[in-house]
């Protein structure tokens, strides 16, 4: 009887995978909504806000990265932003205006920025999908602007099965 070999083409393959979930942010996130210190939801009044802030627990946004936002639809002068800022400075980690999401899409970026596209000159790249953690669209479009300059081509998906995105013109 004939032995048949089986090959795994894909672990020969000279494809390189790269895992965006290693940069995911280790960070605690907190949201800080100015709505819950406006007039009605809509309006501040000055005094009201100011003691408001004195009477607020900044604590539980110690060593935390704090979005600061405001999830209603009101004019919020610029100094309420600033005043705000003097308290959470105390003790946050990092203070970022904005929602959530921009302040999670920041951090994954300031984290993807010190990925070094040279490392992958002249391979052919696979970005990992489908894995364990959502990862943001601006960290797919951040690494595939820093490798398409130096890379052979790239791919997203799994090795096995993936979708072409780029391909170098030889």
């Amino acid at each position: 009887m004939e032995t048949i070999e089986i090959k795994n083409r894909v672990a020969e393959s000279s494809l390189v995978t790269i895992n965006l979930e290693e940069y995911y942010p280790k960070d605690s996130i907190a949201v800080f909504d100015l709505k819950d210190f406006l007039f009605k939801e809509l309006i501040i009044k000055e005094k009201e806000f100011r003691a408001a802030l004195q009477n607020t627990n900044w604590q539980q946004y110690e060593n935390k990265c704090v979005a600061v936002t405001c999830t209603t639809d009101a004019v919020i002068p610029i100094w309420a932003y600033m005043l705000v800022a003097t308290y959470l400075q105390t003790v946050a980690k990092e203070i970022f205006y904005g929602d959530e999401k921009a302040l999670f899409n920041s951090l994954f970026l300031r984290n993807l920025s010190q990925f070094n596209a040279e490392d992958y000159a002249g391979k052919r790249i696979v970005i990992k999908g489908c894995g364990e953690l959502p990862i943001p669209e601006a960290a797919y479009m951040d690494i595939t602007n820093k490798l398409r300059p130096v890379v052979k081509s790239i791919m997203y998906g799994e090795p096995c099965s993936t979708v072409p995105v780029y391909k170098r013109k030889e």
